[in-house]
């Protein structure tokens, strides 16, 4: 397990590398930098930025060195805790997403426990319970859920909380708590505002889970050792438990490699639609304004969060599934 882990923990530190250089070199990949961006920003406002200006302003955010030595100057402050400048706000980079990572992490969080609390007690149901009423309710939800995209949902939800309600359930927040201190009447109003959307994040990976996990299941539970068990009079519920679900629960356990990058990131789409200040939107601006150590920050976190999440999932499926067996060669 040891050699595993340290080969593992390796691999880990190559792949992060090579998020760096693959992220820097997509932000570099569409033609002109962000002083061309922000030129033609200001353009379209009226405003005419002379050459000198663009090249003061380039030799200020140091795009007037090469691609090789602006990567180097990157990785060095990545090492060193400092992840540049944001171009476009012209404040550290970790003070831009500060916030907005946390209410991200309180989104994705919730919105996975949400998924897990309700697709495993009703995958189990449903293939205990094969072909019941229950079984095609559920079964008929689950295939909503996943026809239905999150964020058309989303613009259900506020159409209806605007037209039957006259209230707006977008944000995190009520238009009194915003750009305020934390305080503890914040916190609770942020608890009121969370429920919804995290609801609305879990709604395709529930129908996804439940599908999933009663497919497995009904696999393990027509395998002989179940029916061995049962013939020799074991509590069915204990039968349940003690093996096939830890098998069926694999392809959930393996998620968790592309769960936790969405801590970083969330739902782009559903963040936009329903004006959530989280890191997605974030990224999406930052990738238009071509501010490469923002937008590379951002995309190198949600590296280092699948990498994470990948770890944790082989480790896990090592622990539930006595199959697994972890090879030194």
């Amino acid at each position: 397990m040891l050699i595993y882990l340290v080969r593992r923990l390796f691999l880990a530190v190559v792949t992060v590398w090579a998020v760096t250089v693959i992220s820097f070199a997509i932000i570099l990949l569409p033609p002109g930098d962000f002083v061309t961006a922000y030129i033609a920003q200001l353009q379209t406002m009226g405003t005419i930025v002379s050459q000198a200006e663009a090249e003061a302003l380039r030799i200020e955010y140091g795009l007037d060195k090469s691609v090789a030595v602006q990567y180097y100057k990157w990785v060095s402050r990545i090492l060193n805790g400092d992840f540049g400048l944001a171009m476009e706000y012209r404040r550290p980079v970790l003070e831009v997403i500060g916030d907005r990572l946390a209410l991200t992490a309180a989104l994705t969080f919730t919105s996975i426990m949400f998924t897990w609390i309700l697709a495993i007690p009703i995958g189990i149901y449903s293939a205990i319970r094969q072909y019941s009423l229950g079984d095609y309710f559920f079964t008929f939800v689950g295939f909503l859920g996943l026809a239905l995209p999150n964020f058309l949902l989303a613009l259900v939800v506020l159409y209806i909380g605007f037209v039957f309600f006259d209230a707006n359930v977008g944000g995190l927040f009520s238009p009194e708590f915003a750009g305020e201190p934390y305080t503890w009447a914040k916190i609770m109003d942020l608890l009121n505002h969370l429920w919804l959307p995290s609801i609305i994040l879990a709604v395709a990976g529930t129908a996804q889970l439940i599908r999933v996990l009663r497919a497995n299941l009904l696999d393990e539970l027509r395998k002989p050792y179940v029916v061995t068990a049962r013939a020799k009079g074991l509590a069915a519920w204990r039968i349940i438990m003690k093996y096939p679900l830890r098998v069926a629960l694999n392809p959930l356990v393996s998620t968790i490699g592309y769960l936790l990058p969405l801590i970083v990131s969330g739902s782009i789409i559903i963040s936009v639609v329903m004006s959530l200040p989280t890191v997605g939107p974030l990224l999406l601006k930052a990738l238009l304004a071509q501010d490469m150590f923002l937008a590379g920050t951002i995309i190198l976190l949600i590296g280092v969060m699948t990498v994470i999440g990948t770890f944790i999932s082989d480790l896990l499926l090592a622990w539930i599934d006595p199959r697994i067996k972890l090879e030194t060669t």
